[in-house]
């Protein structure tokens, strides 16, 4: 259910709504695709993709520390409601974010996306404390599915009130607000009337959903199970917690390769996932509604992913599922080069769709699989694994800009993408999983 409840953010604000919103009302009345950052003049969709690298950097350097005290205390629960609160409220800060004040809307887009990050480290550390081996993969993808039929849900309703403004009443419509801020330069995008309240308040709808339906798991999930209590240096604590996992997994080389491969594979996926909406209306020219029909195509297809290759991992191994998932998503990196009608992009969703939810869950249960069964250090042990995604995120979002910046096209960006998963499939290449037994890895289990 968790997942149910944070997957809103990643559809609405990192793929959908909030980019197309926010090059909708970054583009000058002139055409010019540039704005002012604290003085700072530079393309706004590189902006963006620096504003995501940031974020991803901030939790990168955070996580260990924090989820070495959470173990020591035994209080990963309370970790994953503080970045909970933090996101859901950012991201519903999201609502006053009108074009002109960008610094305010890059800043509550980042803190949002730190609350997501850091949510999903102590999250992911529940995986083998509630289920047995033989459950995590699907377990895993019903996880990731839940998360895709939420967000869709909620997106169609996002977009009905987008184009049926009026649901909301006179509050919204007439709310006392600079009548210079409700106005953006293309406000024919989804069909909307002049005026941009209706899309801020689906960013505000979001912020909701996250936090409303977050408290089902915070019910339900164990808090302290291990019974541990905050030790008086807690600091000290959880950075001696952390440097014993950081040993272990050193001493392990299977865990190293597949956190290489991992980590590789990861700076394509993600960098995809953030940044598809952007290719789309930048190199095709595509009409926000267009867009949204692309992701809606992406998020419907993962959910058959997420399932078709755990029973492909089931019937075949881990390594085989995800290698061949790696070796189609070069293709797609190929094809993203060469896309040049709407048709065609709407195909490379459907591919990308199939290979997203099972790359993504599949790869967290590998993981899980790898954890040594008599640990209780299970956040410190998730926190290398989220923290190799978020440092892939940093880069992979970055060199995406820095190409689009030199060479002034994403299709350069998302050829190049091609090289991480080559990466990634030679480290996979030379990945050897343990066969575990199938029993509990916990005794919670």
């Amino acid at each position: 259910m968790y997942d149910w409840a944070n997957s809103v953010y990643s559809l609405v604000i990192t793929s959908t709504i909030f980019p197309v919103y926010y090059n909708a009302v970054t583009m000058r009345a002139d055409g010019s695709d540039r704005v002012s950052f604290f003085g700072w003049e530079v393309v706004n969709t590189v902006l963006y993709s620096y504003s995501i690298s940031f974020s991803f950097l901030i939790i990168a350097l955070l996580a260990p520390l924090l989820s070495g005290i959470a173990d020591a205390s035994g209080n990963k629960l309370k970790f994953m409601k503080f970045f909970v609160y933090l996101g859901s409220t950012s991201c519903a800060g999201l609502y006053f974010f009108t074009g002109e004040n960008v610094e305010f809307g890059i800043i509550c887009s980042i803190l949002a996306s730190i609350g997501f990050s850091g949510s999903i480290v102590f999250y992911n550390a529940y995986l083998p404390e509630i289920a047995k081996v033989e459950e995590f993969d699907l377990l895993s993808a019903k996880g990731f599915a839940l998360g895709y039929i939420g967000s869709v849900i909620l997106l169609v309703f996002n977009l009905l009130t987008i184009q049926n403004p009026e649901w909301f009443g006179e509050y919204f419509l007439y709310i006392e607000y600079p009548i210079n801020l409700l106005t953006i330069q293309n406000p024919e995008w989804f069909g909307i009337p002049e005026g941009s309240y209706a899309p801020r308040i689906s960013f505000l709808v979001t912020g909701l959903w996250w936090v409303g339906f977050a408290q089902i798991p915070f019910r339900v999930l164990p808090n302290n199970p291990y019974k541990k209590s905050l030790p008086s240096k807690f600091i000290l604590k959880g950075y001696q917690e952390i440097t014993q996992v950081f040993h272990q997994v050193k001493r392990s080389p299977v865990t190293n390769r597949f956190l290489a491969a991992f980590f590789f594979y990861s700076m394509g996926v993600q960098t995809v996932i953030y940044l598809a909406a952007s290719f789309g209306d930048k190199e095709l020219g595509m009409p926000g509604d267009k867009l949204i029909l692309t992701v809606m195509i992406i998020q419907f297809v993962a959910i058959g992913g997420s399932y078709l290759f755990a029973f492909i991992s089931r019937r075949l191994g881990n390594k085989t599922s995800l290698i061949s998932m790696v070796f189609i998503w070069i293709g797609i990196c190929v094809a993203a080069y060469f896309v040049v009608s709407i048709n065609q992009f709407y195909a490379l969703a459907f591919v990308v769709g199939m290979v997203m939810g099972g790359i993504q869950s599949l790869s967290r249960s590998t993981f899980a699989k790898l954890i040594p069964a008599q640990t209780t250090d299970h956040a410190s042990f998730f926190s290398f694994f989220d923290i190799t995604e978020r440092i892939a995120v940093v880069l992979g979002t970055f060199s995406y800009g820095i190409i689009e910046h030199f060479t002034g096209s994403m299709r350069n960006s998302a050829l190049f993408l091609g090289v991480f998963f080559v990466l990634g499939i030679i480290f996979l290449s030379r990945l050897s999983l343990p066969k575990q037994e199938l029993k509990s890895t916990s005794s919670l289990a």
